[in-house]
This record gives structure tokens, sequence and C-alpha cells, in this order.
């Protein structure tokens, strides 16, 4: 049976430093919270003044459904601090309430509890900090709790100078338990895999894709794959299906693996972007999310690529409302089984390459500053010195039945971009030919 699918935008906010980061909370009685997180460079004026300064803005969200009139999202809190390269919940409740981890341009990891105020609000209070490193950039977080599970809270985190760190959250804060150099160039993101947490993943600028056993200590990788071919961004356990692994990197491919055998990729999916960010589904083991940098926001369906079929994951629905770099990207636990309120898109949909005749040059900024520099072809993908641009398209296969069962189905999702700094809430139907759209 063939199935109907749609996106629509809910409401769009202007966070007015440059946006890289959305988490929707975890943690069961707070589904209905959203945090964006914000990057800023701001450089010195004159030829004398070389200095550089990283700021940024944490914003806390509220979803709240009272219909069609009110915007969907209440602005909670919002608090300037250093700019944040990533962040993450923890799945689970610590010491009973929601935890909420930063990776800082500061070079710290912090982190912030969850707490209702006596008049029923909520709002973020900070819980504990480390630096990872003496000037270095904290890039990336992620917690060992991906499959709810709390029985080994931990914490692991990525640097500018290369550096993997692993960390643990104690009465008397947060404490490394191990660091130790993973990559040769910037470390863009690690991972735990949430079906053993003692190994853990890296990516980095060196364009190398490693894993690591925690128990046998650091002094050598269980395997280094150099498939991605340029650097690799981002990396998720999914959560539903043991030994399997996503990876996203600056060459435009998505390669799921089974970590028994990292010879060779399941599955190599081309988005026609860089691949920022990388989120399996919650609840559906087949889904992924992925934040496509110059090429918006996707949703892959990998049900056919995990089988066995070896061909890339179709694309069942884009998100295209954005008009800058695709960075943060998250799906939420919320139900939407009502009509959720809807306001009007901010902007038209892009228009394809072919029919507006060009594109408008962004300039790329690498989050470090270690370059920057125009660095696309002339259809706006990101291509690197020396790199052949790929001819391909992402795949676009047809509309694949998700749930025989359900009658219809609606996702909340939200997703920020860069340069045009803005945070979108967007919601994706899907339905059988038979039945009623949402």
């Amino acid at each position: 049976m063939a199935w109907k699918s749609r996106t629509r935008n809910l409401q769009v906010f202007d966070t007015e430093l440059s946006a890289d980061t959305v988490e929707w909370c975890p943690v069961s009685s707070h589904h209905d919270i959203l945090a964006c997180g914000t990057y800023q460079l701001q450089k010195g004026t004159g030829e004398a003044d070389a200095t550089t300064s990283r700021t940024g803005r944490l914003y806390l969200f509220e979803f709240r459904r009272e219909g069609a009139v009110s915007p969907p999202l209440t602005e909670l809190q919002r608090i300037d601090m250093a700019a944040i390269l990533d962040m993450k919940w923890c799945h689970v409740p610590l010491s009973g309430k929601a935890v909420l981890g930063m990776a800082a341009a500061s070079g710290e990891l912090q982190l912030y509890t969850l707490s209702n105020s006596q008049e029923g609000g909520r709002s973020l209070h900070s819980l504990s900090s480390l630096e990872v490193g003496v000037e270095r950039l904290a890039l990336s977080l992620d917690w060992s709790t991906g499959r709810m599970d709390s029985s080994d809270v931990r914490v692991v985190c990525s640097d500018s100078a290369g550096c993997v760190s692993v960390l643990t959250l104690a009465e008397c804060g947060l404490t490394a338990l191990s660091q130790w150099k993973a990559h040769d160039f910037e470390a863009w993101i690690s991972a735990f895999s949430y079906w053993d947490t003692q190994r853990v993943y890296s990516g980095g600028d060196d364009c190398k894709l490693k894993g690591w056993d925690l128990r046998a200590g650091p002094s050598c990788p269980t395997f280094i794959s150099k498939r991605h071919s340029m650097g690799v961004c981002s990396i998720h356990s999914n959560p539903h299906q043991e030994h399997i692994l996503a990876t996203g990197s600056y060459d435009e491919q998505v390669l799921l693996w089974d970590e028994r055998n990292m010879q060779q990729p399941l599955s190599e999916s081309p988005t026609g972007g860089g691949v920022w960010r990388l989120k399996w589904h919650p609840t559906h083991e087949h889904l992924l999310l992925a934040a496509c940098m110059h090429n918006d926001f996707h949703i892959l369906h990998c049900k056919q690529a995990l089988e066995g079929s070896g061909g890339p994951c179709p694309i069942v629905a884009s998100y295209i409302l954005h008009n800058s770099l695709a960075y943060g990207a998250d799906w939420s636990r919320l139900s939407l089984e009502e009509p959720a309120p809807s306001s009007p898109p901010a902007a038209e949909p892009k228009k394809s390459f072919t029919e507006s005749g060009g594109h408008l040059r962004i300039q790329y900024e690498s989050p470090t500053a270690s370059f920057d520099t125009s660095l696309e072809d002339d259809a706006g993908r990101y291509i690197p010195e020396d790199i052949t641009p790929p001819s391909t398209t992402p795949p676009v296969g047809p509309v694949i039945n998700l749930n025989e069962d359900a009658s219809s189905q609606s996702c909340l999702l939200a997703s920020c971009s860069f340069y045009d700094h803005m945070l979108h809430v967007w919601r994706w139907d899907w339905a059988p030919d038979d039945a009623q759209q949402c």
C-alpha cells in the first residue's frame, strides 16, 4: 500500500545568533521541552585587532497545544554564555531531574538541571562544568543512556585538539575518567555504543572514523575506517537494533554500519549536502533524520538497507523551508494525535537550482575558525580543493509503508539553520491512500 507524506511548518523563531543545535527533552515528564543553542564568531574590526570571541545563547522553550490561535512555542528562558557547539539531554533523569549537557567554545562540558519553580514554570540551573582542555573548543557530546538505561551514566566529549574525553557525574560534580588523542585534527563527533557502553566512536577532520574499547584503554583503537572521503562529523548508535551505527560526513554520504564488520558499510546514501547531524527516531527503528548543511533536512527510511539490500536508503520526506546551513535537528517524543496548531511559514520553499538559475554563495566557516573560505560548487555544495564534485542526487524512492496497522501517524520535529539564525518547529504526517490526511 502506498503512503502519502507531507511536512508542515508550525512555527519559526529568530534566535538572533547563528543557531546550530536543537534538542527535545527525552525525559517522559518533559517531552514538551525544547532547547536550542547558538554560536556566533566575533572577529576583531581592525588590522591590528586579530582577536576572536565566540559567544552563544541557550534558549529553553515549552511546546503548548492550545489551538490554532497561539503559536505553539513559548520561550521559558534564555541564557547568554560561551558559544554552544553541541548539546544533548541525558535520556534518563538524574536525581529525579532532567539534565542537559553542552559542549562549549570555552572548552568546557557544562551540565544544567531542569527544575520546576514554585510558580509552576520550568527553568535550567547550572549543575556542574569541567574544562576538557586549555585553548580548545568542546565540539560534541553523547550520553551512555541512549537505551534509557540509568545503570552507568557517563558522557563522552570530543574537542578541537582531536581529543576524546570520557566523564562521569559524581556527587562532587563532573569527573574525567580518561582522555586521549584520537584524531590528527578536530574531533568533530564522539558517541557511545548504546548496546555496549564500554565502546565509543569518534570522527574527525582527518577523515577517519574510529572505535574505542574503554576496557582495553585508548592506546589502540578497535578499528580505523577511511571509508568517508572527508571529515566525519556525525555518528549515532541505533537504540533499537543492536550493532547498527549511522555516520555522516562532509563528503555528503550517510553510511550505515554493522559494528561487527567495519570493513564495509551496509549502505551508502548520497544526500547532496555535508551531513552535520544524524538522529535515529526514538520509537521507529528504521527512520533516520539527517541535517545536510547545504541541502536541507531529510528523513531516510533504512529498513531495506538494514535487511541487506545494499542499496541507498530512500528519502521519504524533506523539510526545505530553511534558507541557510542545516545544522541542528531532532525528533520529539511528544504525541501529535490531535491536529497541531499551524502558523504560516516565514518564507516560501527554496526554488531548485534549475528554477532559480543560480544560488546565493554562502561563506563556509569552520566552527573552530581553522579555515574560512568559500567552498562551494555552482550548485551550492560544499566542495574542498582537489575533490571532484559528485554528480549524484539524493535518492528519492517511493514513500514506504511505515506501519501497516495505523491509519495515520505524525511526528513533531525541530531544526535550526546557521547564518539566518532560525529555529523551525514542524510536523511530518503520513497516511495510507485510503485514509484521511491529518
